[in-house]
C-alpha cells in the first residue's frame, strides 16, 4: 500500500502532501480505482497531480502510486485501423467491456495482446545494429509495412533471432548484447515518452509539397511535406470538412486524426465516415492507413493535453520508419482551453484571456515536432501538421489564433461569408498566406512546368485588385468602371467559381491533379489576355460576355476528366472564336 495519499483535490488537479517519492512528468496512478495522472509540480511542501480521468468520487486519504517513469505509448503493429483515446486506451475494446463511455480506471492493453503477426527477422546473429535499425518487418495492413526498429539509445550485437512466422506482440524476437554486456530482450513493441520528441539524424530543408489535389491549397497556398498549416475559422466554416478532404486526398503515407476536445457527434461522424471512404490510391478502405485519437469534449479536460501529444509520438513513430505521415488536429483552441483550466485550477498568474503566459512556448512545441528528416536509419520521413483552430466569433485577433501564426508558415483563413454562402472551400484568398512558395517553386519548375507559378502570380494579382474594386462598387456601383477595370471583375469571377471553388461530390472535382490545374490557370488567363487586348481596341466586356465564353470556362472543370486533359486544347478555339465574333 503507497504511503502518499491525496491531501486536496480540484477537479483534474490532485495535490500530495509532504513527500520526495515522484518526479517531474512522472506517471502516476491516483485514487483506488488507480486513475492515469502526470506530476506537473513539485515542491517541498506538496506535488501537484494533473489528473487525466474523471475524479468523480475521489476522496482525500485515498493512495497515489508512482511509477517511476514518464506517460508512454505502446508502439507496435496494430496501430493503425484504430481508434483510441487521449492516453492511448482503444475504445473498440473499451466498448466491449464497458459499453458507449469509459468508466473510470478502465485498464485495457493498447494493442491486441492477442493477434498473431506476420513476422519476417531482418538481423542475423553477429550483425552489430544500432538505434533506429530495423530488425523485424510485418504487413500491419494490406497497404502499410510495419518495421520494428531497435530504441533509439540503444545499440550492440544480436546474440540469438527468432525464426519468421507468427507472433504475438510480447514475443521475443531477437536478443541484443550492448556495450556494457547487457542483453535485451526486443519484442515487437516499444514504449516512448509523449512529451519527448522522438530523435533524428538530421533535420532536411522542406522542398517537396505535400500534394491534396485541391486546387487552392496546391496553387495558391501550397503546403510542404514537414510543414506546418493552421485552419482558423468560426463555428460553421468548414474547419473540420477540410481536414477530411485533406486527409482523404493528400499524397502522405498515414494520416494521425486528432479530436481534440470536438464534439461527440462530430467524432462520430468522423469515425464512422473514415470507416466508410474508399482510399483513391488504393481501392482499399482509408482506416489502413489511419489513425484516429477521439477525445471528445466530455472526456476530462486534462487528457485533451495528452491527445495532442499522444497523436504527435504516434505519427513520429511511422515517420521513423521512413514514412510520410500528416497528423491532422482538431481543434488546437480547445486543447489551449484545457491548458486555461488547469492552469487556473493551479492559481496561476493568467495572461491574456485568461489563457496561461506559457501558451506560446506550448503551441511553438508541438508545431515544432513537424519536419522533414533523416531517420536514424538514414531514411527520409516527415510529419506535416495541419491544426485546426476555433476562435470565438471569428475573431482572429484572440491568443490561440495569433501566437499560432506566429509559429506555422501556412495560414488558411476560413471565411464565415463565403461559407454561408456555399463556397467550399471558404478559404479567404485575402487573409490567407503559405511562406512555402519559394520554398517549392524548384519542385513546381521541375515537376509540372515554369509556367505554374507564374500563372500562380497573375491569379493572385488579379484577385487583390479585383478586392480593390469592389470597394468601389459598394460605393458607386459597377457601371461606373473603365472596361479594362470591368473585365477584371468578370475575370475574377471566373477565377473564383471555375477555379477556387471545388466541389468534394463530383467525381472529376473532388480531387484534381496538378497538371489539370496548370491547364485550368492557362485557359482563364488566355481568356483574360485576348478579352484585354479587345477592350483594348474599344469593344465593351458586356459582348464578349454575351458569347457564353466565361460561362465555358467557368464550367470546364467539370467539362474535362482528370485523364484528358487534351480537351483543354479545344477552349483556345473557343476562346479565338468569341473573340472574333465581337471583334
Amino acid at each position: 500500500m503507497s504511503e502518499n495519499v491525496i491531501y486536496s483535490i480540484n477537479g483534474p488537479v490532485v495535490k500530495v502532501k509532504d513527500t520526495k517519492d515522484f518526479s517531474m512528468l512522472e506517471k502516476v496512478y491516483v485514487g483506488h480505482k488507480r486513475l492515469m495522472g502526470e506530476v506537473i509540480s513539485v515542491s517541498k511542501a506538496a506535488t501537484t497531480i494533473q489528473v487525466y480521468e474523471s475524479t468523480t468520487g475521489l476522496q482525500p486519504g485515498e493512495p497515489v502510486e508512482a511509477t517511476g517513469g514518464p506517460i508512454s505509448v505502446t508502439l507496435g503493429p496494430g496501430i493503425l485501423r484504430n481508434i483510441f483515446d487521449g492516453i492511448e486506451r482503444p475504445l473498440k475494446a473499451i466498448a466491449e467491456t464497458s459499453g458507449a463511455f469509459i468508466a473510470t480506471g478502465s485498464d485495457v492493453a493498447p494493442l491486441d495482446e492477442e493477434a498473431l503477426w506476420d513476422v519476417t527477422v531482418q538481423v542475423e546473429i553477429g550483425d552489430m545494429v544500432k538505434g533506429g535499425q530495423v530488425y523485424a518487418t510485418i504487413p500491419e495492413t494490406d497497404l502499410i509495412e510495419h518495421r520494428c526498429m531497435i530504441p533509439p539509445f540503444m545499440s550492440g550485437e544480436i546474440i540469438e533471432v527468432a525464426e519468421n512466422g507468427k507472433y504475438r506482440i510480447h514475443d521475443k524476437i531477437v536478443k541484443l548484447r550492448d556495450e556494457k554486456g547487457i542483453v535485451h530482450e526486443l519484442s515487437l513493441i516499444q514504449k516512448w515518452p509523449i512529451k519527448q520528441a522522438r530523435p533524428v539524424t538530421k533535420r532536411l530543408p522542406i522542398s517537396v509539397p505535400l500534394i491534396t489535389g485541391q486546387r487552392i491549397f496546391d496553387t495558391l497556398f501550397p503546403i510542404a511535406k514537414g510543414g506546418t498549416a493552421a485552419i482558423p475559422g468560426g463555428f460553421g466554416t468548414g474547419k473540420t470538412m477540410t481536414q477530411h478532404q485533406l486527409a482523404k486526398w493528400c499524397d502522405a503515407d498515414i494520416i494521425v486524426y486528432v479530436g481534440c476536445g470536438e464534439r461527440g457527434n462530430e467524432m462520430t461522424q468522423v469515425l464512422e465516415e473514415f470507416s466508410e471512404l474508399i482510399d483513391p490510391k488504393s481501392n482499399r478502405p482509408l482506416t489502413d492507413r489511419t489513425v484516429l485519437i477521439a477525445n471528445t469534449s466530455n472526456m476530462p479536460v486534462a487528457a485533451r493535453e495528452a491527445s495532442i501529444y499522444t497523436g504527435l509520438t504516434l505519427a513520429e513513430y511511422y515517420r521513423d520508419m521512413g514514412y510520410h505521415v500528416a497528423i491532422m488536429a482538431d481543434s488546437t483552441s480547445r486543447w489551449a482551453e484545457a491548458l486555461r483550466e488547469i492552469s487556473g485550477r493551479l492559481e496561476e498568474m493568467p495572461a491574456e484571456e485568461g489563457f496561461p503566459a506559457y501558451l506560446p512556448s506550448r503551441i511553438s512545441q508541438f508545431y515544432e515536432r513537424a519536419g522533414y528528416m533523416e531517420t536514424l536509419n538514414h531514411q527520409n520521413g516527415s510529419v506535416t501538421i495541419i491544426g485546426a483552430v476555433s476562435p470565438q466569433g471569428s475573431d482572429f485577433s484572440e491568443p490561440v489564433t495569433q501566437n499560432t501564426k506566429r509559429f506555422v508558415r501556412c495560414f488558411w483563413a476560413l471565411d464565415k461569408a463565403l461559407a454561408y454562402a456555399r463556397h467550399y472551400f471558404a478559404i479567404n484568398w485575402n487573409e490567407s498566406y503559405s511562406e512555402y512558395v519559394t520554398d517549392l517553386s524548384k519542385w513546381y519548375n521541375k515537376n509540372v512546368h515554369e509556367r505554374f507559378l507564374r500563372n500562380r502570380q497573375q491569379i493572385m494579382s488579379l484577385l487583390a485588385e479585383e478586392t480593390k474594386l469592389m470597394e468601389i462598387v459598394k460605393l458607386i456601383g459597377s457601371d461606373v468602371l473603365p472596361e479594362d477595370q470591368k473585365l477584371v471583375i468578370e475575370i475574377c469571377k471566373v477565377i473564383r467559381v471555375g477555379y477556387l471553388q471545388q466541389n468534394a461530390f463530383h467525381a472529376e472535382d473532388t480531387y484534381v491533379p496538378l497538371e489539370k490545374q496548370l491547364r485550368m490557370m492557362d485557359i482563364i488567363l488566355y481568356l483574360y489576355k485576348k478579352s484585354k487586348e479587345l477592350v483594348a481596341t474599344g469593344k465593351p466586356i458586356s459582348e464578349v460576355a454575351a458569347q457564353g465564353i466565361f460561362e465555358k470556362v467557368t464550367k470546364m472543370k467539370y467539362d474535362v476528366p482528370n485523364d484528358h486533359i487534351e480537351m483543354f486544347d479545344d477552349y483556345y478555339a473557343m476562346i479565338d472564336e468569341a473573340i472574333a465574333k465581337v471583334a
